[in-house]
């Protein structure tokens, strides 16, 4: 999978509510959640959970640690596990933080990093993580090791406490 240019920061996705029938969702746009209530979750998150789709079509989630960063997230992984396998024939995915009280759901598209991106992540991962990746650096800017860019195309937040009146879906273009 080629890496492919950063784009720019992408403008505020439409917000709506989720087509969930039976589950009580106040019909009005009124009481949405704000775009950034997501991202500040994303951002805050340690771990994530990942769930990419193996070739028969089976789905594999795994643990990751990753950053929300400019409006996607990033994360590395070896060549060779089972997820970046899977995510070099299907790019699909979805990417879940890890307080299902406060959910955010990002069904996106991965991509191999661009070096302007890998170069950006480096700071903020060792800075949240606490880890150096002095040893790692060179095979991830050198393109050796893949750093994902997973971009949203539909997120979700619920809100567990107020889920009746905020649960929020969000579409990109």
């Amino acid at each position: 999978m080629p890496p492919k240019k950063s784009s720019a920061k992408s403008k505020l996705p439409k917000a709506s509510r989720p087509q969930i029938p039976g589950y009580g969702l106040a019909p009005a746009k009124k009481g949405l959640l704000p775009w950034s209530w997501a991202e500040q979750r994303l951002a805050r998150t340690v771990n994530y959970w990942i769930t990419t789709v193996r070739p028969e079509g089976a789905p594999h989630t795994m643990v990751v640690w990753g950053v929300w960063l400019d409006g996607c997230f990033l994360f590395s992984t070896g060549a060779e596990t089972v997820k970046a396998r899977n995510l070099a024939a299907n790019p699909r995915c979805i990417v879940c933080n890890d307080n299902s009280g406060e959910a955010v759901i990002v069904e996106g598209i991965a991509e191999i990093a661009g070096l302007p991106e890998r170069k950006k992540f480096i700071s903020p991962y060792e800075k949240k993580y606490k880890w150096d990746l002095s040893s790692m650096k060179d095979d991830m800017l050198s393109m050796k090791q893949p750093v994902f860019a997973v971009r949203p195309k539909t997120v979700f937040g619920l809100w567990e406490k107020r889920f009746t009146e905020k649960s929020t879906r969000w579409q990109f273009e």
